[in-house]
C-alpha cells in the first residue's frame, strides 16, 4: 500500500523595493538633463544607414501552375449515376461525320418556303436600317434645336445678370454718396 503525499515546492518571497530619485540632473543650474537617445536618433546623428534584414524584404511569389489529372469515374459507378451527373466525354472527331458531309436536297415547296423566309428577313432588315437612320437624323435635329434653345437661355441669363449688376452698382454709388455727405 502507498499513501499520497503532497509536497509544497514554492514559497512567497517579498522583493525589497528600491527608490532612488534623480534630482540633481533636473536642477535649473546645470545644462539640463538629457535622456538617452534611441537607435533611430543615433542613426540620424551619425548618418549610418538603417540595417535591413534581407528576410524581411518582400519578394514576388512564384507559384508553379498545378496540373490535375482528369477525374476518372469507374464504369460501374458511372452506370448507377443519374443522367445529369454522368460525365460527358465527347471526343472531337478529326473527320466530319455523315450528317455534316451530306447534302440537303430540297423539293420545290421547301425551296419556296426558304426563299420566302429570306425575302421576309431582307424586308425586315431594310426596315430596321431605315428606322435606325431616322432615329439618328431625329437625334441630330433635336440637338440642333436644343443648341438654339440653350443659346437663347444663355443670352437671357447674361442680360439678366447685366441688369442686376447695373442695379447693384447704382445702389453702391448712392450709398457711397450718402457716406461721403455724412462724413465730409
Amino acid at each position: 500500500r502507498s499513501d499520497i503525499v503532497f509536497c509544497r515546492t514554492w514559497m512567497p518571497v517579498d522583493i525589497k523595493s528600491y527608490y532612488n530619485p534623480v534630482t540633481n540632473h533636473l536642477a535649473a543650474g546645470t545644462d539640463g538633463w538629457r535622456a538617452m537617445k534611441n537607435k533611430a536618433q543615433l542613426q540620424i546623428a551619425t548618418q549610418t544607414p538603417i540595417q535591413v534584414n534581407p528576410d524581411s524584404i518582400y519578394k514576388p511569389i512564384e507559384r508553379v501552375e498545378r496540373k490535375f489529372k482528369k477525374l476518372y469515374v469507374p464504369r460501374k459507378i458511372e452506370e448507377n449515376l443519374p443522367y445529369a451527373s454522368k460525365p460527358k466525354n465527347l471526343v472531337k472527331r478529326k473527320r466530319k461525320g455523315y450528317l455534316k458531309k451530306r447534302t440537303v436536297v430540297m423539293d420545290s415547296s421547301e425551296k419556296r418556303k426558304v426563299s420566302f423566309m429570306q425575302a421576309v428577313n431582307a424586308i425586315r432588315n431594310e426596315k430596321v436600317a431605315i428606322r435606325k437612320e431616322r432615329r439618328t437624323q431625329s437625334r441630330i435635329e433635336k440637338t440642333k434645336r436644343n443648341a438654339k434653345k440653350d443659346a437663347a437661355i444663355a443670352e437671357a441669363r447674361k442680360m439678366k445678370r447685366k441688369q442686376e449688376f447695373r442695379v447693384q452698382g447704382k445702389l453702391e454709388a448712392t450709398r457711397e454718396r450718402k457716406r461721403l455727405r455724412r462724413g465730409g
